[in-house]
């Protein structure tokens, strides 16, 4: 079965979660740089066939754009035109990196650990594509 990709994308990293063949539990996969991602993307879709692509949106908390947006939005349109049998959704990403530390700190990894700024990007990954999963768009 097709798994699912999620993408936090950074203007220097970007982090990458993954689903199951099942598409049932969200695990980090990867950072990389984020000049290096659709090319990690096609190359990971002919190993392993993807049923969806997740990326998360950067919105202020007043639901405006950032200083990021317009990078996503490209990503989001070059993603569509090279692979376009497989939809690429938006998931709204605020409050993710927050949500990463908090659930590193309650899964006892140590400080260093949680300041590793790769590490962070992996889990917010996670987190934008599990709350996928548990979104209508995910059925």
């Amino acid at each position: 079965m097709a798994r699912t990709l999620a993408i936090d994308y950074g203007h220097k990293r970007v982090g990458l979660a993954v689903t199951d063949p099942l598409g049932m539990i969200a695990t980090p996969l990867d950072t990389i740089h984020s000049k290096d991602l659709v090319a990690f993307v096609l190359a990971y879709h002919q190993r392993e066939p993807l049923r969806a692509i997740v990326v998360g949106m950067p919105r202020t908390l007043l639901n405006e754009p950032t200083d990021s947006t317009s990078a996503v939005v490209g990503l989001l349109r070059r993603l569509r035109r090279e692979l376009p049998d497989v939809p690429v959704h938006e998931m709204d990403e605020r409050f993710t990196s927050l949500l990463a530390k908090q659930a590193m700190l309650a899964g006892g990894l140590g400080r260093k650990a949680r300041q590793d700024k790769a590490t962070v990007d992996k889990v917010s990954a996670t987190l934008i594509l599990q709350s996928f999963l548990e979104s209508p768009l995910s059925q």
